[in-house]
């Protein structure tokens, strides 16, 4: 039996695709663990060969009923797959308020599909801090592609593409003005445009709107177009188009170079973010000295730049 006090085991079951060993990790992934720079660490032999896509959207665009037929299409293609599903923190327990995840319980009992929801516990973004750690548990166990499904929280939906090789941007008839959307930022950080719920009146006049929208915005000669495809959860239609431009976009961004600097960029705000979350945690009296500081920040009484230095100069804030 696996437990969280035998690491050896741990590293073991999950590089095995064991369910219970790959939950246990990212469970001590989420809760800050001690023990999670040796687990990263014995995994990384194992990691960088999953593709990280990213479903981002307004809320009721239908993420949760696409992420669920992508994973029963790659599962058709004999794939394992990853979920992590980041859900908003409930204010009473703190943890993911749709942790049971219900829309995709028909993939709940299959070995093969790692499903996991994870609380923004207020992050911005809309991405749990634990995220990044999460993905390589999940790419060490064997994952080929890891789906990534975002809260839907408008214009911080952007924090999805520095985490996914590929980002996906739903959209719905009816769900409103797709140019109040690109206002909105989220169309910027679209590798694929997907008009979702397809079955519905307006699916194609949305489709067309955004064509034109994707054209009008071109630029570069030779920079990537983000294709706009139509996809219905509900008779599975359209999935192979959503994952065949997902394809095209990986072989492009290889021919050109972006997939190594994505990559790079991805890993960069990976350890910027345990940088800082190590500078919270060394300061003086467990985070006591950042309060004291911001106080007299706040006060008048000291700039952000001498409290900032003070920190950082501190023995325990090295």
């Amino acid at each position: 039996m696996v437990t969280a006090l035998d690491p050896a085991a741990l590293l073991e079951g999950v590089r095995e695709g064991r369910p219970r060993a790959v939950g246990r990790a990212i469970s001590l992934v989420e809760a800050s663990s001690p023990l999670v720079p040796a687990l990263v660490a014995g995994l990384a032999p194992d990691t960088g060969r999953a593709l990280v896509v990213g479903l981002t959207g307004s809320p009721g665009v239908g993420k949760s009923s696409a992420v669920g037929a992508l994973v029963a299409r790659l599962r058709e293609r004999d794939q394992r797959v990853g979920v992590l599903a980041v859900d908003p923190t409930s204010p009473f327990s703190g943890g993911a308020v749709l942790g049971d995840r219900v829309r995709m319980q028909e993939h709940a009992l299959d070995p093969g599909v790692h499903i996991r929801s994870m609380a923004t516990r207020g992050e911005l973004g809309g991405l749990a801090a634990a995220v990044p750690a999460a993905l390589r548990v999940l790419d060490a166990a064997g994952c080929a592609t890891t789906l990534v499904e975002t809260v839907g929280v408008g214009q911080s939906e952007v924090a999805v593409a520095a985490t996914a090789d590929v980002t996906l941007v739903l959209l719905a008839p009816g769900a409103g003005d797709g140019v109040q959307l690109a206002k909105a930022g989220v169309l910027e950080v679209a590798d694929v445009l997907v008009v979702s719920k397809a079955d519905r009146d307006g699916a194609s006049a949305l489709a067309q709107e955004l064509r034109a929208m994707v054209n009008h915005g071109r630029t570069e000669p030779g920079a990537w177009a983000p294709p706009v495809v139509l996809l219905s959860s509900t008779d599975r239609t359209g999935l192979d188009e959503v994952l065949g431009a997902v394809e095209d976009f990986v072989a492009h961004q290889r021919a050109s170079g972006g997939w190594e600097r994505r990559r790079a960029r991805r890993a960069r705000g990976e350890v910027e973010q345990l940088v800082l979350a190590r500078v919270r945690a060394d300061a003086p009296g467990g985070g006591g000295e950042l309060d004291r500081v911001a106080a007299e920040v706040a006060a008048g009484r000291l700039d952000p730049y001498e409290a900032a230095r003070q920190l950082l100069d501190t023995p325990s804030g090295r």
